[in-house]
Parts: C-alpha cells; sequence; structure tokens
C-alpha cells in the first residue's frame, strides 16, 4: 500500500502553496471583512489552472484526478477557505455536464470556466428543502421548445456572481417513484425572470458568495436540459459522493491552517519566561491537532483515491471522510484560537477567521446528521 504523494504531486502541492500565500494571503482579510468576492484572485487562479482543475484537457481544464484536486483544495482552504472556496467552487456543476452533458454543452459551458471568463453553480436547496432534495419545489415546464421555470433556491454558492447554473427542477409531478421526475437543466443569469439575492451576514467564508435564487417564467430552450428528462436526482447521487470528498477536503486544509498557526505562535509567545510551547499541557494539544489532521488527511486521501479507483466503496468512505475532517477542522480550529488565549479572539490573527469558517463544513453537501446515517446505512446493508 502506497502512502506517499508522488513527486508531481509534491510540486502541485507546492505551487499551489505558494500561489495561495503570494495571492490570496495579502486580500484575505479584506474580502472576509467587506464579504467582496475576490475577482483579481480568481482571474490569476485561472492562469494557474485552479478554476476547474478536473475539467478534462480537451475543454480547456488540466484533467487532474480527485487526488490531485484534493491537494489543490487542502493547500488553499489552509490558507484561506473564504477565498479558497471562490476558486475550487468556480465550476461547481460542472461535474453534471461533464457526466451527462451533450458536447455542445460541454463546449459551450465547460471551457470558459477553465479560461477564467466564467463562473457557474449548482442550484439545488430551496428554502424549505436542504438535506431533503425530493422535496424541491421548484418546476420546470415544457412550452414548445422551450422550459419554463419558476421557483426559489436557497444557499446557492456564485448565487450573484454566476453566468450559468446547473438547476434541479420538477419536471414530471405525477411521477410515482419519488426518485424520478426531476431535471437538471442549464440556466443562464442573463434570462429573462431571473434574478439573485446576495445574502450576507454569513458566519465564515465571507468571501464565498452566496445568494438565493429566484425564477419567475425564466425560459431556457429545450436543448438546455442536462441527460436525460426525469434523472436530475439519480444524476445528482452519483456526483454526490465526489462533492463530499470534496468537503472534506476543505476540513483537512482548514485544519492544517489552524495547526500551523497554533504551532508557530506557541513558539512565539512567551509567559514566566519561555515559549508556551514548552508547557505539557500546550504540548498535548498540539499533539492531539497534528495526529488528528494526519488522520483526516489520510481518509481524505483515501476517499479521493477511490473515486477514480474503487468506485463500489466510494460512498461509505466519503461519508466517513467528510464527518470526521468537518469535525477535525472545528476542533482544530477551536484548540487554535484557545492557544492564541486572547490574540484568538480578535481578527488580528487568522484562526479568528478559521474559527468561523470551519463550521461551514459541517452543514453543506449534506450535514454531520446525515453522513452518520450513510455510513450506518452502508455498514448495515454491506457490513464492514
Amino acid at each position: 500500500m502506497e502512502f506517499a504523494l508522488s513527486e508531481e504531486q509534491r510540486q502541485l502541492r507546492d505551487e499551489v502553496r505558494r500561489f495561495a500565500e503570494n495571492e490570496v494571503a495579502p486580500v484575505a482579510s479584506e474580502h472576509d471583512r467587506e464579504e467582496s468576492y475576490p475577482y483579481e484572485v480568481m482571474e490569476e487562479a485561472a492562469k494557474m489552472g485552479l478554476t476547474g482543475p478536473h475539467i478534462p484537457v480537451e475543454y480547456g481544464g488540466v484533467g487532474y484526478d480527485s487526488l490531485e484536486t484534493a491537494i489543490i483544495t487542502e493547500e488553499l482552504f489552509a490558507v484561506d477557505p473564504g477565498v479558497g472556496l471562490c476558486i475550487t467552487s468556480a465550476a461547481f456543476g460542472a461535474e453534471a455536464i461533464m457526466g451527462f452533458g451533450t458536447d455542445e454543452q460541454k463546449e459551450e459551458y465547460l471551457t470558459p470556466i477553465t479560461e477564467g471568463e466564467t463562473v457557474m453553480g449548482a442550484a439545488i436547496s430551496e428554502p424549505q428543502a436542504g438535506s431533503d432534495v425530493t422535496g424541491i419545489t421548484t418546476r420546470a415546464e415544457k412550452d414548445g421548445d422551450e422550459w419554463v421555470i419558476n421557483g426559489n433556491k436557497m444557499w446557492i454558492t456564485n448565487g450573484s456572481v454566476g453566468d450559468y447554473f446547473v438547476v434541479m427542477c420538477e419536471t414530471d409531478p405525477d411521477q410515482e417513484d419519488r426518485y424520478m421526475g426531476y431535471s437538471q437543466i442549464i440556466v443562464e443569469s442573463d434570462r429573462d425572470g431571473f434574478d439573485a439575492d446576495k445574502i450576507t451576514g454569513k458566519m465564515g467564508i465571507r468571501a464565498s458568495d452566496t445568494a438565493e435564487l429566484i425564477f419567475d417564467d425564466v425560459r431556457v430552450p429545450e436543448e438546455n436540459l442536462v441527460g436525460s428528462r426525469g434523472m436530475g436526482f439519480l444524476q445528482l447521487m452519483q456526483f454526490f459522493d465526489e462533492t463530499r470528498t470534496a468537503v472534506a477536503a476543505q476540513g483537512v486544509g482548514i485544519a492544517k491552517g489552524a495547526a500551523e498557526r497554533a504551532l508557530e505562535y506557541t513558539e512565539e509567545r512567551e509567559q514566566f519566561g519561555r515559549p508556551i510551547s514548552e508547557f505539557q499541557a500546550v504540548k498535548h494539544e498540539l499533539a492531539e491537532q497534528f495526529t488528528n489532521l494526519r488522520a483526516a488527511r489520510n481518509l481524505t486521501y483515501e476517499a479521493a483515491w477511490a473515486v477514480e479507483n474503487e468506485p463500489d466503496d466510494l460512498t461509505r468512505l466519503a461519508s466517513m471522510a467528510k464527518e470526521f475532517a468537518s469535525r477535525t477542522a472545528v476542533e482544530s480550529a477551536d484548540t487554535a484560537v484557545q492557544l492564541h488565549g486572547g490574540a484568538g479572539f480578535v481578527n488580528d490573527h487568522d484562526v479568528e477567521r478559521l474559527y468561523r469558517d470551519a463550521k461551514i463544513t459541517q452543514i453543506y453537501e449534506g450535514t454531520t446528521q446525515i453522513q452518520k446515517n450513510i455510513i450506518a446505512r452502508e455498514l448495515l446493508d454491506e457490513g464492514f
């Protein structure tokens, strides 16, 4: 069993970390404070091939696999989760087009992402439908050769800055099977009847844009349907394991950033005539941070490896990785603030921002409770 990264993967890790420290770190506090989208950083990220790095080469991407994408995510989030999410979510929803879209859709919607010309999003959640995807009420009805869409979507990443969205809609309400009757449809943000209301006041990841989307008789051509009509829910489920693995990588990055800052601060901060890192209580906290970080990383990397190599075990691994890595992120950020003492309670230090940013990893792409349900279901159905 091979646990080491290849030389190319280590180079990728180091290059992304340098990019984050040079381009992201200097502006992270500003974008967090102002809740503003980092357009300038996004331009530089596109030049580095970091917007949609998993998109195939023929559509302008680098074609990185899930493990390499996880490495990128970890390093960006270790420096700043808010701007890191902007970069890693530029192609949010592209999986649906990559997996089920036509060649024309791939060329039209994927290539501009990799070139840094556009940003996209996936519109699934609604005010009354979060974990229960089948509870959505956004409706798409055929009218001639067009789809007419009405409804609302909530908590949509890139909502007010995105150029187009893959929207989950109910297209066949009379379908008896609760998992059928939903379709994914591409909606451009410049369509008549489309509106986005930016959500402010978030606890964390404040640089990342989040919005409510409103569809009021929005018309799109029938060719904007992704894949087969009525198969949207089943299409979505095929990619949840991958997106949950990506959130696990976010958690690993936050835990890493918090642990690194805690170690650095405790070596510099002196009390009673010596660095506080020399006190046993502090040593134990650091030891636990870095041990849990390594465990979360190994579990996340295993899940990322399974995406391409062991898909039959991916659902369980992805949920395990997301649950543990997100919990580790929250606990590591909490420890970092504690070890900073009063200094960690103000935004002079990054750990205050990491503390706020960490919590969302336990909520989006399936809450902690949902992950535990999935893990238990997999164990009871198939055993360990």
